[in-house]
């Protein structure tokens, strides 16, 4: 066991970090970002953590690439300032779809963030729901994933699902969507879709399984500009759905996302809050993980298992 449990929160989302705090029962630790004119950037750590067991909070949202100087830097701050351990805390991983190369000449660039997290001097990595399972081997150092779909099922199971289908939004997605149907008992059906460009823009070709006169419950870990899931919703009600839901664990909602699911068809959209929501959305519900995240801090600096808390 490291020393006393610090947390310290990035300038991301700092209403999360409050959140974990509270369930911890600690203060926030205290920490200063400076800006200067000429777009560098100071961190300050303004709390004694010399042999603590420190725990940083930074998910990836706008501006992101401020956000990931920020959490480097901070790093950086703490690995100097004589931390014990630093686990980088971070609920929505930056450029997570960023895997592979699925193209020439492209960059791999979550494994680059993996590199640089680990120069910066990070000891371990909390995170959640990665889009890919490889990005853990991206790491060197301990890496824990917790999953949000046990805690989402839980809250989705407290209405009636009996004339509901979960929806895969892609055959990409398909592999995951067994851990909402075994959990929640419920038939599932997949859309065929396919991507052209690189503009977000998914064109559903076909549906396997039957969606006819159910409710539709479209699964992704993820929804950004929300062209994906509005069109998935379409096409189920083409194919005769009564009715569309969404559940995802990461709400990134670009620019524009939340008015285009504000004029489509789809009656709610359920998300954590690793990602901070701009404005309260009569559609959409954000579910807390920050309960989630604090057992996980608890079970690291203890020595304890995590993996079972996402069963």
């Amino acid at each position: 066991m490291q020393g006393n449990i610090r947390v310290f929160s990035g300038s991301a989302h700092p209403a999360f970090s409050q959140r974990v705090c509270a369930q911890l029962g600690l203060p926030l630790g205290q920490s200063k970002v400076v800006r200067f004119s000429n777009q560098n950037m100071l961190v300050q750590i303004e709390d004694n953590v010399r042999e603590d067991d420190v725990f940083f909070i930074q998910s990836s949202c706008p501006p992101v690439s401020d956000g990931i100087l920020e959490m480097l830097i901070t790093i950086d701050a703490l690995k100097h300032a004589s931390a014990g351990r630093i686990t980088a805390v971070i609920p929505y991983f930056p450029y997570s779809r960023s895997d592979k190369k699925d193209r020439p000449r492209v960059s791999i660039t979550a494994r680059l963030m993996a590199d640089l997290i680990q120069t910066a001097g990070a000891d371990r990595v909390l995170t959640m729901d990665l889009h890919a399972p490889q990005i853990e081997g991206f790491f060197r150092i301990p890496v824990d994933q917790l999953i949000a779909a046990p805690l989402m099922c839980r809250h989705l199971g407290q209405d009636p699902l009996d004339d509901h289908v979960i929806v895969a939004s892609d055959i990409g997605e398909a592999k995951d969507i067994e851990r909402y149907a075994s959990r929640l008992d419920l038939p599932v059906a997949i859309i065929d879709k396919r991507r052209y460009a690189d503009n977000d823009k998914a064109v559903a070709r076909q549906l396997v399984g039957d969606v006819a006169g159910k409710t539709a419950l479209i699964i992704d870990d993820e929804i950004a500009s929300g062209g994906t899931l509005i069109e998935a919703a379409k096409f189920c009600l083409s194919r005769g759905a009564r009715a569309v839901r969404a559940a995802a664990v990461h709400g990134v909602f670009s620019p524009g996302a939340l008015e285009r699911i504000a004029e489509s068809p789809i009656e709610h959209v359920l998300v954590t809050d690793s990602l901070p929501l701009a404005e309260p959305h009569a559609k959409i519900e954000q579910l807390s993980v920050a309960a989630l995240f604090a057992r996980a801090i608890e079970g690291i600096h203890g020595g304890n298992s995590v993996f079972e808390l996402s069963r």
